[in-house]
């Protein structure tokens, strides 16, 4: 769990990341995305950070605000084997990777199935953005 001070310097600390940040006061304007792998540097607001999504070509960063405090869900190596491109503000495309795990299945007689994990942030879309 992070502070709103921690959580600021932690993402401006990102190196060769895309992504964005959503803040709890405002719309996502176009200071809040970052297109292409550069070093983050955030404009705060007023409010607080609801919730960011980076990625850095390999690992997927998801930042989510939970009452008084932050949880940063770092996940490293992201399969990019499954993904869905979803359209976002001003036609930007966003790839969403899915990450499964084969786990025993007490209705599948034991058997280890593929069970959806998570869903993570894997870039935008490049190319056309419409």
């Amino acid at each position: 769990m992070e502070t709103k001070e921690s959580i600021i310097k932690y993402i401006n600390s990102l190196k060769d990341y895309e992504g964005y940040v959503q803040f709890s006061d405002s719309k996502i304007r176009e200071c809040d995305i970052f297109k292409g792998f550069q070093d983050i540097k955030l404009t705060p607001t007023k409010g607080f950070i609801y919730e960011a999504h980076f990625y850095n070509g390999q690992d997927s960063i998801t930042i989510r605000q939970i009452n008084d405090s932050w949880i940063v869900d770092r996940n490293i190596d992201i399969p990019l084997t499954d993904t869905e491109t979803f359209y976002a503000k001003d036609g930007l495309k966003v790839k969403m990777a899915q990450i499964w795990e084969a786990k025993a299945d007490e209705f599948c007689e034991g058997m280890r199935v593929k069970k959806l994990i998570k869903v993570v942030f894997a870039g935008f879309e490049k190319g056309d953005s419409k």
